[in-house]
């Protein structure tokens, strides 16, 4: 490096990547701002030019000078290779020009530290980093002493989790050629542990947020629903607030986005079948509530995921970052995949419920494209993820029937705030569902007759694919232990399923 260059890196003045200092009597002020150099993305820390007239001075230096300096640069924590650079300055003969460039840190590496303080850049400013930051930058490097979803659960046994949908689910995986059909017959235990998900026999965090029935000691597993009247949130027209594990949670937003966002449906011709979308596809709004929740940050206890629904838009949040190597920009583009929380999004994967090697956000584009609807928006605010759907408006939906003579008939249902109270608006989409399909014969009829309570014995055994005296069996034992009652007469009654 000659003096030409220290001129170019100068001239440009302090920014993000270069800090001044006039002498090394401000070395500890400069390993401030290597040590954020570290953690950021690199810089220029240089000695001897005035900060504020950039006028380029140099100073003497000794071989104290030179100690100073390496016992400065020992405070940096893990240690750095840095070569310094002695650059005479041909205006202050007998002066130097100390220059030091430092790497930026890369995902996955440990944070460093200054005599055992972590800093960072903020434009060109030098600040203390954030518990928060500095938190998932240890995690990411030691994730198997840090992560959340490897940490015993708390209060949690084995007997806990939920039997029945952890077998549904490695069904799933085992039909969808991700899992080996020997799992089948394996103890649940045993398929657990292959997953990380149980730890010398106690399950862990991650195992409680995919199956448990006991929550009680997770108060962040929880998901805020709202209906805004308008588009903000001065007024709502309904306001829940769900709790469960993983797939209870998803039932809950599914069942909510069917509440309240308008259906379609068309009869076609060839088939005589009637077919039912959602304003914005079904498709869409499941992966990105699937990731909302693979993928949010569960550590942070005192945060939940949330849907918010406006007049014009459909947002869903969750406590989180993007990572590193993806930004609300660029994740519309062909990435890799870099799950917050990898062992559960492993278990989803295997059991079919997530795919792999970052398609997430293609798929749900492709969904509103093949829809005709606006692709979604992601953006960071608040450290919260936020995925945003525009409604699209009602002379849009409109828009789509076909003009009469086409051999089709098109019925547009506008909005259903009041009609839709179930997980969809016929008994046949609620049976299509993921949730539906992996459910037990009992759990299906018990969804089918609390979503519709006139439904035949009839028309539930066709959905579920069982003959009619199969299904009175069901509803015989679900009557006798009080699970399932009947009021009125057999024409006109209703079932009534008992919480």
């Amino acid at each position: 490096m000659i003096i030409e260059d220290i001129r170019a890196l100068v001239a440009a003045d302090e920014s993000r990547t270069l800090e001044l200092k006039k002498t090394t009597g401000e070395l500890k002020d400069g390993m401030h701002s290597a040590c954020a150099f570290l953690n950021t993305e690199g810089g220029w820390l240089i000695f001897g030019v005035a900060p504020k007239s950039l006028k380029i001075v140099g100073q003497e230096v000794t071989d104290k000078t030179q100690q100073e300096i390496a016992q400065a640069l020992a405070g940096l924590e893990p240690a750095v290779d840095v070569q310094v650079e002695y650059v005479d300055v041909p205006e202050h003969p007998g002066h130097k020009v100390i220059a030091m460039h430092f790497d930026g840190w890369v995902w996955g590496e440990r944070p460093h530290t200054f005599h055992g303080c972590p800093y960072y850049k903020v434009e060109s400013t030098t600040k203390v980093m954030p518990h928060d930051m500095y938190d998932e930058r240890i995690r990411a490097y030691t994730p198997k002493s840090y992560a959340w979803e490897l940490q015993p659960a708390d209060g949690v046994v084995m007997e806990d989790l939920n039997k029945q949908r952890i077998e549904g689910c490695i069904r799933m995986g085992v039909e969808g050629g991700r899992i080996p059909a020997s799992a089948l017959t394996a103890p649940i235990e045993e398929i657990l542990s292959k997953w990380k998900l149980v730890k010398n026999g106690v399950p862990t965090n991650g195992a409680a947020m995919l199956f448990s029935d006991k929550v009680d000691e997770y108060p962040n597993f929880q998901l805020r629903l709202a209906r805004f009247l308008g588009t903000d949130k001065d007024e709502f027209i309904d306001n829940q607030r769900a709790e469960g594990s993983f797939f209870d949670l998803l039932d809950a937003g599914m069942a909510f986005f069917f509440k309240h966002l308008n259906l379609s449906g068309r009869i076609t011709n060839h088939s005589l079948q009637r077919e039912e979308r959602l304003e914005v596809p079904y498709k869409a709004l499941r992966e990105a509530l699937i990731n909302s929740l693979c993928h949010r940050q569960w550590e942070r206890y005192n945060l939940t995921n949330s849907i918010a629904i406006y007049d014009d838009r459909i947002e869903i949040g969750n406590p989180g970052v993007f990572p590193p190597e993806i930004t609300p920009e660029t994740i519309k583009n062909p990435h890799d995949s870099y799950p917050y929380n990898p062992k559960i999004a492993e278990a989803l994967y295997r059991t079919t419920w997530l795919e792999n090697w970052g398609t997430g956000a293609k798929r749900i584009i492709e969904a509103c494209r093949e829809q005709g609807v606006e692709e979604p928006t992601w953006r960071w605010a608040g450290g919260f993820v936020y995925v945003t759907f525009k409604r699209p408006s009602k002379s849009s939906l409109e828009g789509h029937a076909p003009q009469s003579g086409q051999g089709t008939q098109e019925i547009l249902e506008s909005s259903s705030e009041k009609q839709h109270s179930s997980p969809g608006s016929s008994p046949e989409i609620l049976a299509s569902t993921p949730e539906f399909t992996n459910s037990s014969s009992e759990t299906k009829v018990l969804m089918l007759l609390k979503s519709y309570p006139s439904l035949t014995l009839e028309k539930v055994a066709s959905l579920i694919k069982m003959t009619k005296r199969g299904v009175i069996k069901i509803t015989n034992r679900l009557q006798e232990n009080g699970r399932l009652s009947r009021k009125g007469a057999n024409k006109n009654g209703e079932w009534k399923v008992n919480e």
